[in-house]
Formats: C-alpha cells, structure tokens, sequence
C-alpha cells in the first residue's frame, strides 16, 4: 500500500504547500484521542499522539493510566491535500489552524517532542505560560528547545509550550541542563539560573 507521501510526490500543477507533508494538530472530541489514533493508524495516516503515566487512586484500588499529554489534540503527518482523511475520522473535528484553514507546526517542534518522550523523561501536562523566566535546553533529549522555569518540591521543570495550541507540558530536568535564553532589552540579567 502507497503511503500520503509516495501518492502525492511530484503530482504537477500543485504547490508545494498542499503536497509536502508537514505535521498539523487535529482537534479531536473529548477522550477520543486514542480512538481516533487507532483509526488513523488504520488509514495509513502517520499519527504522533504523546502520552503520559498517571496513578488514579480510588478507596479499594490504584490504577496506573496512560493519558494524552495534550488533552483534545492528535498530530498528524500529511500533504494538506490528503486532510479529507484525517477529517473524515470519526471524533476529529477539524485541523488547527486560523480563518479555516489548517497551519502547519514545525517539523523541529514535534520531532524534538518525539525524542525527549523515547528518552523517558517525566513529563506532565502544565497550564499554558507566556510569562516567565526563559531557558534553553543544552543537554538531553530535549536539547535545543526553549521553555520557561518553574520550580516545583525542590526541584526545577522547564515548561514546553506549543503557540498553535495554546498547550504545555512540565519535564523535570537537572539545572546543568539548562541555561538562560537573554531577552532582548533586558539589561542586568543574571547569567545563572538559580539567582
């Protein structure tokens, strides 16, 4: 079976942004996240869908779950034109984007996801942040990605956001592998992260 890529590469006559496959987050109806990735999996649809272990507790039982760390979303990779796939997926409400039409996420963005999940780090979800103090990984799986610090029991977590849609997730990490990102127009910024 062709894969989106293999059929739609070289078709002339469209441009290029409808026939490159990129990554896009589809919008998905509440809890149907791992439906709707076993069903693109069934369409031959490239799918990312990040998870994440928690422990629910009830009086005669703990249960460990595996829950999405980005509630409501599903990452797809594909040519735009091949959207009508992933939109006729039962629980898929549409692809993010602005004024109707999908935008794409960058490809660095979800890869760099992809490799800090596989190199299992403790990872939850976070309210969204804007404001804070920013630091780019220098070590680890997540090398090269910025975020914000937080500070958590004794320790510290860089908050990752993703702009597209508004979500963010917490990784611990270590302060060696951090170091601060320098905001333009700031003078006087500590050069360490703990001051």
């Amino acid at each position: 079976m062709a894969t989106l890529v293999e059929e739609n590469a070289g078709q002339p006559g469209l441009p290029d942004a409808l026939t490159r496959p990129c990554w896009y987050a589809a919008y998905t109806s509440a809890q149907h996240e791992k439906k709707v990735t076993a069903e693109l999996g069934r369409r031959s649809v490239e799918s990312f869908l990040p998870l994440y272990s928690s422990v629910r507790r009830w009086k005669d039982r703990r249960i460990q779950l595996n829950l999405p760390l980005f509630p409501g979303y599903v990452f797809v990779h594909l040519a735009l034109r091949d959207r009508v796939r992933v939109l006729q997926v039962p629980g898929v409400a549409k692809l993010v984007g602005f004024g109707g039409l999908p935008v794409a996420l960058p490809d660095e963005q979800i890869e760099t996801l992809r490799a800090g999940l596989n190199g299992q780090l403790c990872a939850e979800p976070h309210p969204f942040l804007t404001v804070g103090r920013r630091v780019r990984m220098v070590r680890g799986p997540f090398q090269g990605a910025e975020g914000i610090l937080v500070r958590k029991k004794g320790g510290i977590r860089v908050v990752l956001s993703l702009e597209l849609i508004m979500r963010s997730i917490a990784v611990e990490v270590d302060v060696s592998e951090v170091e601060p990102v320098l905001q333009p127009g700031r003078c006087g910024e500590k050069s360490g992260i703990g001051g």
